[in-house]
């Protein structure tokens, strides 16, 4: 491992003081002479047409400014080919909308004075809407006469459901139903995707032990502490927009077009993020309400979304209606993965996990042969989309359980099973050919780091031991997910004030990496860290392309990138010293805001000096010149700042081979009340491979924090549906409520592999999402173990409510397995 000076030690982020002082300014935060607030008519039935609008009353009420209806929205353009699935949000939604897919899908918007009298204005609007028919429950679009939840169709086919060629319509028959009212899915029913790698029939043949499980898994709301307020004002024919972004750069282009602006029109602010676990990678479609309303007003005017409204309009994890075999070998080899999953995604388009999810299972376990088979059936529940780690929760959630009863069933240990089907950095994984090969895999290392922290065996023991009503069970769980992505800009200015200005396009939203990446330009130019400004927040502050803030790319792409462009201010650097002093570039070195000869032979070159230096010389040291591969944004951000001092700008070219994922590695003790159903979380450990540790306290806290999401989804986080109207019984924060401190150990540990990856040349990877596997696999396997002390079976739906584990407790059947949002 390299010494570093500033990578892998702590530090105290820049903006810390402003959050804690509360000085930071979130987009609700802003105030202007003169401003609007607006609020929205949301729809109350899950799916209708909207016949006629009369806003007269409200119209003519003091106070009233204006309304924005769908027709005041510029007209949907067609996505560009090639997108994933993770980019599409946005795309097929718009802002408002005459035909409401969902409960409170907005119709329409009100501007006035104050926010009491848009929303009394709202309650004097008169709309006539026609319902339609909807679907609540995936089943039920797939039965026979069952209704669909798009007029086009009921499933989607393709990436969008834009044209109508990306809907159509499938059904299964009444003897397939037979199955479902048994509960189980029927592995002979029509899917619509259907993928394979290996002969997944041989594999099943030749395995000593075969489980065969159908399994809910529930859908999650976002909850993020920030909603999705947006303010938003003109001026001299430009938009000044402030809102909440994950991703600050890359949301420029979505906001233009949802707002019928080109890129330059608009000047993006986004110092500060309250959360968005996926809600906000490239911002939201709402954004537009407010910009158009400033613009038909002509004053500034803020949107402010309530908790309530948050639930609706915020997106949602997927939730699965699935069926997994796995074959498993004496010795614990799994030979074999065939899985069916439904996945619900909403009424806009499929976000593809139910893939990902079985994409994760080849990952994970490393099958000899893999099937996945699936249907993305349109429902007219709230968008589902990216959240925090999309697709690993469910998929640990379905096979996790079943590696920890195949361990128990071979007299196995769960540990050791999961580092016998562990991946190496040698090793291949995916639902398609051809096969994605890792860039490293520290899996092993991870699981026997955490064994040892937890006293796994020590532990084996101690469980086993029954006291009373009480028992106790532990589990062990591998996550994976995507770590990182490559061929991103870097930019830098050394101004004559001698400071290192580290330009980042990135978001704030909480994780650090616009902070955290920015170390690693200061560190390859030997640059102390409190003689550098990090510049971030806004369009108006010049920053370079950059990549999406999701799926743990931001630390790896990142890193990257300012490695790269500290390099080419390096080289610089060192050629302007050689003019100035004599001798070669290669004769000079760079440390502690100086360039010096590494013979120590001659002077020194100060930063200052060297930015005043570049000004004079213009061309490519002062911003004049630019290179052609870097990315258009960034070249305009270095045209803004040419003649302000030595710019240093680069792209990310670094030869990767394969794919980036991160691991974690979670150990859960649960404790279980058999008389009560009650249990709860005794302790946690988790250790992760990240490749070079970054920021070591951020990387506690992105592994408990994500830990304690996982926990949620296992354990708190139920959403119920009212069937027969299609309304959202959960609504409120309090009944989907994340956990609280009261529902997680007083201390948890954590730890990392610290093993650099071998694609990046700062070794990082990152690590934001397979914790979150990690722990939802963790405590579930864990409550397993714990029911097993008393021979019941595992449970096959989540969350794990009181009565679920009553009933597992009792009959061993739960009610409506595969029922939707019960």
């Amino acid at each position: 491992m390299a010494e570093y000076k500033l990578i892998g030690h702590d530090y105290t982020t820049p903006e810390m003081l402003a959050k804690v002082t509360g000085q930071a300014k979130y987009s609700e935060d802003i105030r202007a002479d003169g401003m609007l607030f607006c609020k929205l008519l949301l729809s109350p039935i899950p799916h209708a047409k909207v016949l006629k609008v009369d806003a007269s009353e409200a119209l003519a009420m003091n106070g009233v400014a204006a309304i924005l209806t769908p027709d005041d929205l510029p007209e949907v353009t067609v996505p560009p080919a090639g997108l994933t699935p993770f980019a599409l949000g946005g795309w097929t939604e718009r802002a408002l909308t005459k035909e409401p897919l969902y409960e409170g899908e907005p119709i329409l918007a009100v501007a006035a004075v104050d926010e009491v009298t848009a929303a009394e204005a709202i309650e004097k609007i008169k709309v006539d809407l026609e319902p339609l028919p909807f679907v609540i429950d995936p089943l039920d679009a797939l039965r026979p006469d069952g209704p669909n939840g798009r007029t086009q169709g009921n499933v989607f086919v393709g990436h969008v459901g834009i044209d109508s060629k990306d809907i159509q319509t499938l059904k299964w028959t009444a003897k397939d139903f037979e199955e479902v009212a048994a509960g189980r899915l029927p592995w002979d029913a029509k899917a619509t995707v259907e993928t394979s790698v290996g002969d997944v029939e041989a594999g099943l043949k030749q395995a000593d032990l075969v489980l065969d499980e159908t399994f809910f898994v529930q859908s999650t709301a976002h909850q993020v502490l920030e909603p999705r307020s947006t303010f938003a004002y003109w001026q001299n024919g430009k938009l000044y927009l402030y809102g909440s972004t994950q991703s600050m750069i890359r949301s420029v282009g979505p906001i233009a077009r949802w707002v019928g602006i080109e890129p330059s029109q608009l000047v993006y602010i986004s110092e500060y993020s309250g959360g968005g676990f996926g809600s906000k990678i490239q911002s939201y479609p709402y954004v537009a309400i407010p910009a158009l309303l400033s613009k038909k007003t002509n004053r500034p005017v803020m949107l402010r979304i309530s908790r309530e409204a948050e639930n609706y309009i915020g997106r949602m994890r997927p939730g699965f209606q699935a069926r997994i075999k796995m074959g498993f070998r004496q010795d614990g080899r799994v030979t074999a993965i065939d899985s069916f999953i439904i996945e619900d995604p909403g009424p806009y388009e499929l976000t593809s996990q139910a893939e990902v999810a079985a994409q994760v299972a080849s990952n994970s376990y490393q099958p000899l042969a893999i099937r996945f088979r699936g249907i993305y059936v349109a429902t007219n529940t709230p968008p589902k989309g990216a959240q925090r780690a999309p697709g690993l929760p469910q998929s640990v959630s379905m096979f996790e359980p079943l590696i920890s009863k195949a361990a128990r069933k071979l007299g196995l240990d769960q540990v050791e099973i999961r580092k016998i089907n562990a991946p190496s950095s040698d090793s291949k994984f995916g639902v398609r050919e051809p096969l994605q090969n890792l860039t490293s895999a520290y899996v092993r290392e991870a699981l026997n780091r955490g064994a040892e922290l937890f006293k796994w065996q020590e532990r084996k023991q101690r469980v086993s031991q029954r006291s009373g009503p009480k028992v106790r069970g532990i589990g062990v769980s591998v996550g994976s997910f995507t770590a990182g992505s490559v061929g991103y800009d870097g930019l830098l200015l050394v101004k004559p004030d001698g400071k290192l200005y580290i330009h980042q396009g990135i978001g704030n939203f909480g994780a650090l990496a616009v902070m955290d990446t920015a170390r690693v330009a200061a560190e390859f130019l030997g640059m102390p860290w409190k003689q550098c400004e990090v510049v971030w927040g806004g369009t108006g502050k010049h920053v370079p392309w950059s990549s999406n803030s999701g799926g743990s790319q931001t630390s790896h792409a990142h890193s990257r990138a300012n490695y790269a462009t500290a390099l080419d201010l390096k080289r610089k650097l060192q050629e302007i010293a050689a003019q100035q002093m004599g001798g070669s570039p290669e004769a000079y070195e760079v440390d502690n805001g100086y360039v010096y000869r590494k013979d120590n032979t001659g002077g020194s070159l100060a930063f200052a000096k060297a930015a005043e230096l570049a000004i004079k010389l213009g061309g490519k040291y002062d911003g004049h010149e630019i290179p052609q591969q870097v990315n258009a944004v960034t070249k305009a951000s270095v045209t803004a700042l040419a003649g302000q001092g030595l710019i240093g700008v680069a792209k990310d070219e670094f030869p990767r081979k394969g794919a980036t994922q991160g691991f974690a590695a979670g150990f859960a003790e649960v404790e279980l009340d058999l008389e009560t159903g009650v249990y709860r979380i005794v302790d946690y450990t988790s250790v992760a491979d990240v490749g070079t540790v970054l920021h070591p306290r951020n990387l506690g806290g992105q592994i408990l924090g994500g830990s304690v999401e996982g926990f949620g989804h296992i354990t708190t986080r139920n959403m119920i549906y009212e069937r027969q109207d299609g309304k959202l019984v959960s609504r409120r924060m309090y009944q989907i409520r994340p956990p609280s401190i009261l529902d997680v150990p007083l201390e948890m540990t954590w730890d990392a592999v610290n093993l650099p990856d071998p694609q990046n040349p700062v070794g990082i990877k990152g690590t934001g999402e397979p914790p979150v596997g990690a722990a939802a696999g963790a405590v579930l396997c864990a409550i397993s173990d714990a029911l097993s002390r008393v021979d019941k079976d595992i449970i096959y739906r989540t969350p794990i409510r009181l009565d679920r584990v009553l009933a597992a407790l009792g009959s061993g059947k739960i009610h409506d397995l595969l029922a939707a949002y019960a």
